[in-house]
């Protein structure tokens, strides 16, 4: 393959992951966008992309646009964040329609999310599984561990797939590790289990990777176990996020840990890149992959209970929905201004630090 082509396809990968994400934003607003007009709330705006507006065009009440950059997106409902004599305003409808239409945006991301790692999943010919099948020669943790043992937990994470497996040997913090396993039926657990390990750098620090030394069984790939094993690889790409929040809020993840736009986007175009130079479908794997974490990722984030996010909104609806009776609206203005000034400061500190490892 020349250079030439190389440049093309990489060209091509790049328009795909744009349009990628931008389908990811356009999920999530969709939602919000759905169920606002199946509940007769009045949308005034639907914009992809933020900044100046390159386009857009009217149908009906709904303004929709298109705009400079594609990091974003919004769905502006009459409304939303301040008080409106319009019977169609946000505000003026039941409380539990605009929880729905809240938390809407989330629920898309993780059907989305659901169909990539179907899509990425299809080609699969069979799928790995928690059960070791085989150890391999120099192998330590048959000292402990048997062949058919189906792995439950490692150090108290829950293990129901290959990615929970993986998952929870990138949290260990060495390789002396309490693994819990099922055995003929039977519940056996061993503590100070070994696996080998070396260490590696990553974001400029020094990071302990723990390697396996078995081998698992696999099921084959039929339409029930694609479906069935999709969900689960779903339900663990949620945990694994939730577990590195976890990590990042009790201090256990330091800020290099955490990624940006800017950091994201590079993290793609490497991992792209890499799976380029094996051949275009596995650089569009890669990028498949990578993706479907980002809409996941989104997902769980907009739900946390923190102001200006949909799950900072949620639990403002939550507490309306206790008192029976709304929070005075200058209160929630300002509860969800200081969110959103936190959030965008946040936002641009990581994006120094993004830049920073970039260029430095």
């Amino acid at each position: 393959m020349n250079k030439e082509m190389i440049s093309i396809e990489s060209a091509l990968m790049i328009l795909i992951g744009v349009l990628l994400f931008e389908l990811i934003i356009l999920i999530h607003e969709g939602g919000h966008f759905v169920t606002a007009k199946l509940f007769g709330i009045q949308v005034n705006e639907f914009a992809l992309g933020m900044g100046p507006k390159l386009f857009g065009f009217k149908i009906g009440e709904t303004q929709y646009s298109f705009r400079l950059l594609p990091i974003g997106g919004y769905c502006a409902m009459e409304g939303e964040d301040g008080e409106s004599t319009s019977e169609r305003a946000f505000s003026k409808k039941p409380v539990w329609q605009r929880m729905i239409v809240i938390v809407a945006g989330a629920c898309m991301n993780f059907i989305l999310g659901f169909i990539m790692m179907m899509i990425f999943l299809a080609p699969f010919h069979s799928f790995a599984i928690n059960q070791i099948a085989k150890f391999s020669d120099d192998s330590v943790s048959s000292q402990h561990l048997k062949v058919n043992d189906t792995i439950k937990s490692i150090n108290g994470y829950s293990v129901y797939t290959w990615m929970d497996l993986n998952t929870a040997l990138a949290l260990a913090k060495d390789d002396s590790l309490d693994i819990t396993v099922e055995r003929d039926g039977e519940t056996i657990s061993y503590t100070n289990v070994r696996l080998p390990s070396q260490k590696v750098e990553i974001n400029g620090q020094e990071r302990l990777q723990i390697n396996l030394d078995f081998v698992p069984y696999g099921i084959p790939n039929n339409p029930g176990t694609l479906i069935s094993q999709t969900f689960l690889y779903t339900i663990s790409t949620v945990r694994t996020v939730w577990a590195g929040l976890i990590q990042m809020f009790t201090g256990q993840a330091s800020l290099n840990d955490v990624a940006g736009p800017i950091g994201i986007t590079s993290s793609v175009s490497q991992v792209t890149a890499s799976g380029m130079k094996e051949s275009f479908r596995a650089g569009f794997e890669n990028l498949l992959f990578m993706m479907m974490i980002i809409t996941v990722n989104l997902g769980v984030v907009n739900l946390l209970p923190f102001p200006a996010l949909d799950g900072g909104r949620f639990v403002l609806l939550f507490i309306e929905l206790i008192r029976r009776k709304p929070l005075n609206p200058k209160y929630e203005v300002a509860i969800n201004l200081v969110g959103i000034v936190l959030l965008f400061g946040f936002i641009l500190l990581i994006s120094v630090k993004d830049l920073i490892q970039l260029f430095i």
